[in-house]
């Protein structure tokens, strides 16, 4: 497939409006057109290694989870790992694209993935995404009415406010007189600089609506997973399945307070990666996730809440195998998709 064919198929499987404000997803690496892409290379981490081994399996397009440009980069030099990354690429006309977020917040994505491992359960969002296009534009609607006299005026006005969409003007008929409907979309900002203006005509402002603009809720959509178990299980046999499911020989736990490793467990919020920011707050039995600040870990454990901890990648990883299956069926099996086997937690047990 060529890379401008193969790109929007990516951003169909996910949408990068899915990810997070901070994020940096997408296309990161562009070769020089035409690319043509045979070999898919799917990475949790684009290192050094995984870009050798990119190299050496005759990859024309690697999948990096998490994004290996993030911070700007002011120059490509060969003098940091990250800029070398780029030059490798470049020199190997091999392009860069990742998903991170936007693979946290579809319902196929990691965190459904990682759900899997609890065993029979059902789960929602604890951040439910919310639909990036309804409404169009704006944060707040504005509604008033105004006479022929001053319509023009102000209508000059308002198009001089930036941040200002959908204008539309209506005839209507206010208390027996004809007068013209004028309804705009505007951002927080320019609300401000709208009122400010209608509120000089005493006549506009009093009839002046403002409403607020809310997108819809994407359903099972979202940051983070809130699980409800089937059955409940002991926490010894969730700490097992858990281990099990990422083919990990050791995690690490801590008991809530008033918990032992036979208190059941029904609910299990998640968090693939890094989830204390995700998990904050939240009832539940148990969170799991890669890794949590150390006092995040003591607030939780304080209302009675066991954290497993599994190292941040080792949450992530294991979703690239199902992800190589979805995609060749998504991409009707045009290129041929393979899994790093350089790619691991830089964090081992000693």
């Amino acid at each position: 497939m060529d890379l401008r064919e193969l790109v929007p198929a990516l951003n169909d499987f996910a949408s990068p409006s899915l990810a997070e404000s901070w994020d940096n997803v997408g296309l990161l690496v562009e070769p020089s057109p035409p690319h043509s892409v045979n070999t898919l290379l799917l990475t949790n981490d684009l290192t050094e290694a995984v870009m050798e081994e990119a190299v050496q399996r005759k990859a024309e397009l690697i999948l990096s989870y998490h994004p290996p440009i993030f911070a700007p980069l002011k120059r490509v030099t060969w003098r940091s790992w990250k800029e070398r990354l780029v030059v490798r690429a470049l020199e190997h006309r091999i392009g860069i694209y990742s998903p991170h977020t936007a693979y946290d917040a579809v319902p196929h994505g990691v965190n459904g993935w990682l759900a899997k491992g609890l065993g029979a359960c059902t789960s929602v969002p604890l951040h439910p995404s919310t639909a990036p296009s309804s409404p169009a534009a704006g944060t707040h609607r504005v509604e008033f009415c105004t006479d022929a006299e001053h319509l023009d005026t102000v209508l000059s006005k308002i198009k001089d406010i930036q941040e200002v969409s959908c204008l539309t003007t209506l005839p209507a008929r206010v208390e027996g007189e004809e007068q013209t409907q004028v309804s705009l979309n505007c951002s927080q900002k320019a609300l401000l600089e709208v009122v400010a203006l209608l509120s000089q005509n005493n006549l506009l402002y009093h009839k002046t609506q403002i409403l607020l603009l809310q997108k819809p809720l994407l359903p099972h959509t979202g940051m983070g997973r809130l699980c409800k178990l089937s059955e409940p299980v002991s926490l010894s046999d969730m700490i097992e399945r858990i281990k099990h499911h990422l083919k990990l020989p050791h995690i690490r736990i801590a008991l809530g307070v008033g918990r032992t490793r036979e208190s059941p467990v029904k609910t299990v919020a998640l968090c693939a990666g890094s989830g204390s920011s995700v998990l904050k707050g939240t009832e539940a039995d148990l969170y799991l996730t890669g890794e949590m600040s150390h006092h995040d870990v003591l607030d939780a454990v304080a209302n009675g809440i066991s954290v497993i901890l599994c190292e941040h990648s080792n949450t992530e990883r294991g979703f690239l195998s199902e992800l190589r299956d979805t995609l060749a069926i998504h991409l009707q099996n045009k290129i041929n998709i393979i899994v790093s086997e350089k790619d691991r937690d830089p964090l081992q047990v000693a």
